[in-house]
């Protein structure tokens, strides 16, 4: 009786090795993927926020919120027009002022979000979408979104944050 010994792989086991490998580097750039997705979302709203709290900051310093009322601003629609400077040491009136702070908002939702929009209005529920009750007594809200993929699989811009600045009439 003749006894073989064989050494080695066979062309199958190695087939299936190779297919295992491949499931998990598929699985792994995957993840990366979902990982660059999450990081990026993060980045965007964390910048929106920076954004929307120095944009209020600047409406209760300069006392005339009622100014900012105008800005409702979409990158889309292309750049935005440009004020005068209303740097230290420039003698600005109250509206200029308004007009330059309203410049660099626009400026920076245009430079550093896809496809940004800001909205500053009067909504009584502060909601998240475009819309503004527009009530006297309604509180000021900025709203910020940009480009995302929503839950059909459209990108459309929708709103992230809405910052309430001021409360309204009690």
């Amino acid at each position: 009786m003749q006894t073989r010994v064989t050494h080695g792989f066979t062309l199958l086991e190695v087939l299936v090795a190779l297919l295992v490998l491949s499931v998990g580097i598929l699985g792994a750039a995957g993840t990366q993927l979902a990982s660059l997705r999450t990081h990026q979302g993060s980045a965007l709203l964390s910048n929106g926020v920076r954004l929307a709290s120095t944009l209020a900051e600047r409406m209760r310093a300069n006392g005339g919120q009622d100014a900012y009322l105008q800005l409702d601003y979409a990158a889309a629609g292309g750049a935005p027009p440009g004020a005068r400077p209303c740097y230290a040491g420039a003698i600005c009136s109250s509206a200029e002022l308004a007009a330059f702070d309203l410049d660099e908002t626009m400026q920076t939702v245009h430079g550093g979000f896809p496809g940004g929009r800001v909205r500053v209005c009067r909504d009584a529920a502060a909601s998240l979408d475009w819309a503004c009750s527009g009530a006297a007594g309604a509180a000021l809200v900025i709203k910020l979104g940009w480009l995302q993929r929503t839950a059909d699989g459209t990108w459309r811009t929708t709103p992230a944050l809405a910052m309430v600045v001021d409360g309204g009439a009690p």
